[in-house]
């Protein structure tokens, strides 16, 4: 075994050597082009068709599940929380975006079934919940292959169970990434989020946590109506996270270590404000790793003079949302009327 090892190694060490080292706004425009043709694609003309499917109205903020088309043939359900006491103002808004378990409800409260959970929250800590009692208005996409979204050949035994490997494994025959689609679908969602009257979209963030980090991560490198992202669980290396066990399908992009490790493609975003957090137990993405993720990080950002635009926070815990720095963070960065 310690030859196949051995192998990968000095694959990995060739392979990402030969990277560039300048990090100008050149390589920035290059490999961001090069980015989004390795993620694949998708195109829509279609209209966004919003529908109301649900309203429920709490002490502080009113929810909303709102579907969207995406794709022909493809609708996406979101909740968007929006704080009661506006009054007519518009307010900054965060696309926020969750991981790993049941979908979208897992971030604004429900159980599986769509009730107001009772329990532990989990590792998403309500975290959309959070964010609208701070004066955003929050939009959260239920991400392709889960929850609802499944695909309909999987037969879900819990509600966690996804449909990542299935869609992924698909996509790559048609040279596009799982990734590539859900960053498309956020896309839409932010084209719907410009149009919503009680946004202010010169206001618009980003949060997501581990799988919805690495979707957040990545459609901020790609969209900048984007203006500030809290990335959580998930910044780290290919070589010390992917690469070091197996993990989801959805992670993978094809060729992309030719071109940039993960600290690299995460800087593609400088330099709008970045915030990472992550717990210092976490067993996905292990914390020295991202420790020198975010030495990398600041290093491309000081080549453009901003490095004080990368804020972080190691916390006490494993793979989870904190938030005892990242929500504050988002709300001095993008300064909403707090309720």
């Amino acid at each position: 075994m310690w030859v196949i090892h051995q192998f990968l190694d000095e694959l990995y060490q060739d392979t990402v050597k030969r990277n560039p080292k300048t990090y100008d706004e050149d390589w920035q425009s290059s490999l961001t082009l090069k980015f989004q043709e390795l993620l694949g694609s998708f195109k829509s003309d279609v209209s966004l068709q919003p529908t109301i499917i649900e309203q429920k109205v709490y002490d502080q903020y009113t929810r909303y599940s709102i579907e969207i088309t995406t794709l022909p043939s493809v609708r996406l359900q979101m909740y968007v929380l929006v704080p009661n006491n506006l009054k007519g103002k518009k307010a900054p808004a965060i696309l926020a975006l969750h991981g790993h378990g049941y979908g979208n409800k897992d971030i604004v409260g429900l159980d599986p079934s769509g009730n107001d959970r009772k329990g532990d929250p989990g590792l998403h800590k309500d975290f959309a919940i959070e964010l609208v009692k701070r004066g955003f208005v929050v939009m959260a996409p239920e991400l392709i292959g889960f929850g609802e979204r499944t695909y309909s050949i999987d037969k879900r035994q819990s509600p966690s169970d996804n449909s990542c490997y299935s869609l992924a494994s698909q996509l790559l025959l048609f040279g596009k990434t799982l990734a590539g689609l859900r960053v498309f679908e956020c896309q839409r969602v932010l084209d719907f989020m410009e149009d919503f009257k009680e946004v202010d979209s010169s206001r618009i963030g980003c949060m997501g946590i581990s799988g919805g980090g690495l979707i957040a991560a990545f459609t901020t490198i790609l969209d900048k109506r984007i203006q500030a992202t809290a990335i959580s669980g998930y910044t780290n290396t290919f070589k010390g996270s992917i690469m070091n066990r197996r993990h989801c399908l959805d992670n993978y992009i094809p060729g992309i270590l030719q071109y940039a490790e993960m600290p690299e493609l995460i800087a593609l975003m400088v330099p709008r404000p970045l915030f990472i957090e992550s717990g210092k137990m976490d067993h996905l993405f292990p914390v020295k790793e991202t420790e020198k993720a975010i030495k990398d990080i600041k290093s491309i950002y000081s080549e453009r003079n901003v490095d004080h635009l990368v804020k972080w926070h190691l916390f006490e815990g494993g793979h989870e949302i904190c938030g005892d720095q990242s929500f504050e963070w988002l709300c001095s960065t993008l300064n909403p009327e707090e309720q």
